[in-house]
């Protein structure tokens, strides 16, 4: 192995001798890459296909010893790094132009202990890896909405989905977490060992560490859920908006309901002359008895004179793969979101004006409904700050090719503009584009300042800067 160029800390250039390089790839159980070699360019493929970074490493490990001998490779060497989990992260930070990535996609065990309610999950496990594992013995743990994302990025941003108005986010289920610093300790953070860095994890990102394996409370839960989607024409969109907002008003935990508007795949279920036509989507789930659901859906689903409504009893497993299809990784993406306290008419019209300028039809803007359970956390009590918004808008740019980025891209930012008087401020880190460093601040809110003291502890040279990033000095200038 000869010696090697990479992207240093400080954006210049750094030279590795080859001797270090060899000792590197001794010291690893798992695989070293470099570019040529047959497995590189799968490796530097991640979810959003308009990522497309060189890295001049990639350490594929394959336990806590290779992290910590990874972070410390980079470390010495003053090395540009990134982690990859799932690399489904909407800014592509998992992979660097340059530098090394430490890739911890091999680490996906999930080990679950039945009596104890507990499961032990891999950096690298995707939500379908731990939904397979723990609905096998009739219990959950609440995620998101699309399998394939990784356990790892979803949880340290927040995690929420079809059931976190029943059992909260996922951070609000973490009970511990194995961390490798900055500095290459092994430290395990929970409420009590390292209590500052448990409450940074949950919501900071990917800031303070690099996470080996993460221990979440498990709930019983019945392999059924009543689920599914009914889908109506758009024209009746803003009658059908202000009923859903009434609908929720009183729902139970059990209950969530997403909006989704978009033009109409060609789903089987719908007739072939809507197909390409936009389309508003009530997405629901009830997490609870099917009879009771069919209750309490009742009132969503008699709004209107819906095109189809396909709600039934559904494997819960299958209910989380259901919009698997059409996220599935490749595609160009670009998003631009905001929380919402309440979904006024007047966030509703902009987004429903803005489905009639779709620059695509993969384009489309969701309303995600959460509250519940994870609404009676304190705002304090983790580093993730927005408890108290009942909807999140995600604004969804999706296409194929490259010329018409200029278009999705616009189009994104518009609706982002219009809607910002009737947001909340804050903002979920995980639906945070590249682009928007200087949201960082308000993303997190009260707790932005807390953040950057245990930053500048844990991480005071930046090692951990590809992310949503917090940065330490600033922690330095305003003390």
């Amino acid at each position: 192995m000869n010696a090697m160029s990479f992207t240093a800390l400080d954006g210049g250039k750094t030279t590795v001798a080859a001797a270090a390089l060899e000792t590197l790839s001794t010291q690893i159980r798992g695989t070293v890459l470099r570019e040529g070699d047959a497995a590189y360019d799968g490796a530097r493929s991640i979810w959003n296909g308009m990522i497309d970074r060189r890295p001049s490493l990639i350490v594929c490990c394959v336990g806590a010893s290779d992290v910590v001998t990874a972070v410390n490779f980079a470390r010495e060497n003053g090395l540009l790094v990134s982690v990859r989990g799932g690399g489904h992260n909407i800014a592509g930070t998992a992979i660097c132009d340059g530098g090394m990535v430490i890739d911890l996609s091999l680490m996906k065990s999930v080990r679950v202990d039945v009596g104890g309610q507990r499961a032990w999950v891999g950096p690298g496990a995707t939500l379908a890896d731990v939904d397979r594992e723990t609905q096998a013995f009739g219990l959950a743990v609440p995620t998101g909405i699309n399998s394939s994302t990784g356990i790892a990025g979803l949880t340290l941003g927040g995690g929420f989905g079809w059931i976190t108005r029943k059992y909260g986010l996922t951070i609000d289920n973490l009970v511990s977490a194995d961390v490798v610093t900055a500095d290459g300790r092994l430290l395990r953070a929970s409420e009590s060992e390292n209590a500052d860095l448990f409450w940074a994890l949950r919501g900071g990102g990917g800031n303070f560490g690099v996470v080996t394996a993460f221990e979440f409370q498990l709930h019983r839960f019945q392999p059924q859920v009543l689920s599914g989607l009914v889908v109506h024409p758009f024209a009746d969109a803003g009658n059908v908006l202000r009923e859903y907002r009434a609908a929720l008003e009183d729902a139970p935990d059990e209950l969530t309901c997403w909006v989704v508007m978009r033009q109409a795949p060609p789903l089987p279920f719908l007739p072939a002359e809507w197909h390409g036509k936009e389309v508003l989507v009530l997405a629901m789930c009830y997490c609870g008895d099917i009879e009771a659901g069919e209750t309490a859906t009742r009132r969503l689903r008699t709004i209107g004179r819906p095109i189809a409504d396909v709600v039934g009893p559904n494997p819960f497993t299958g209910w989380q793969q259901a919009f698997d299809p059409l996220l599935a990784p490749g595609a160009r993406n670009y998003w631009k979101s905001h929380d919402f306290t309440e979904l006024s008419d007047s966030a509703a019209e902009v987004a429903t004006e803005a489905i009639s300028r779709l620059p695509g039809p993969e384009c489309e803007i969701f309303f995600g409904h959460v509250g519940g359970a994870a609404r009676r956390v304190k705002a304090d009590a983790t580093a993730f700050p927005q408890r108290s918004s009942h909807f999140v808008m995600n604004v969804h740019a999706r296409w194929r090719e490259p010329e018409m980025d200029r278009a999705c891209i616009e189009w994104a930012r518009g609706i982002y503009e219009a809607s910002k008087p009737y947001a909340a401020g804050t903002a979920y880190v995980n639906f945070m584009p590249e682009d928007e460093v200087d949201r960082i601040e308000a993303a997190y809110g009260g707790n932005y300042r807390r953040l950057l003291e245990i930053k500048q502890r844990y991480d005071p040279q930046n090692l951990f800067r590809m992310n949503q990033n917090l940065r330490p000095k600033e922690s330095l200038r305003a003390a």
